[in-house]
């Protein structure tokens, strides 16, 4: 699903990757540890195709067979679309929507027809426990409600691996355990792979594989 090849990152004068080689196999849980500034936030940008490693001739990134960096800037704005799905910290709704057409909105940019997209978010909603809460804006909800809406977001175009930076990181301690046993949940409903930054040891320890950065690199 996710083979990474000898992937390096600066800023300036500050090396941040130091040449990260991984491999993750399809529908595999994997979590990323490591202080801050290890590069964490940093490899989950360039394996989710966020952000651009240094120009190396042998750097290489593959996600679902396909070589990412063979791809013009807008054949790979359609892969994200169609193969990624993201969950941030912050989970970035827009507040002027409500949570089906906040959750919709990938597929929109995909052009999928508006009654197709909108059975399928209310499917996603069902699944997550929030039918009633369809019609409700951002505001309207807790936070975990919230953080529901944008899982239910990254998983509108049934992609194929969802990376996560920090998805409990804003939640109370309830919040997050249900979000941590929901990703299993959902690998096992619907079969995606899931590569999560986290600080929270818990979740952490739950995948199937927990990788350590340390000073740029995997440990």
């Amino acid at each position: 699903m996710i083979e990474a090849k000898e992937i390096h990152k600066s800023y300036n004068d500050l090396h941040v990757l130091k040449g990260v080689n991984l491999h993750i196999p399809k529908g595999e849980i994997v979590s990323i540890v490591g202080a801050s500034g290890a590069g964490k936030t940093t490899l989950l940008q360039i394996l989710g195709t966020l952000d651009l490693p240094d120009r190396r001739q042998e750097s290489e990134l593959f996600v679902n067979n396909t070589n990412i960096y063979s791809l013009s800037s807008k054949e790979l704005s359609k892969f994200r679309n169609e193969n990624i799905g993201f969950i941030f910290q912050f989970h970035q709704l827009l507040p002027e929507f409500t949570a089906l057409e906040n959750i919709c909105i990938p597929a929109f940019i995909k052009k999928t027809p508006k009654a197709e997209a909108e059975k399928r978010g209310k499917e996603l909603l069902d699944f997550l426990g929030l039918a009633p809460r369809a019609n409700h804006k951002p505001s309207e909800l807790s936070g975990g409600e919230q953080q529901r809406v944008a899982v239910a977001r990254s998983l509108i175009n049934n992609p194929g691996v969802i990376f996560a930076d920090e998805p409990s990181g804003n939640l109370d301690s309830e919040s997050a355990e249900n979000l941590h046993k929901l990703f299993f949940e959902l690998r096992k409903e619907f079969g995606q792979t899931f590569v999560i930054v986290t600080h929270n040891e818990e979740l952490a320890n739950m995948a199937d594989r927990k990788l350590t950065m340390v000073d740029g690199n995997i440990v």
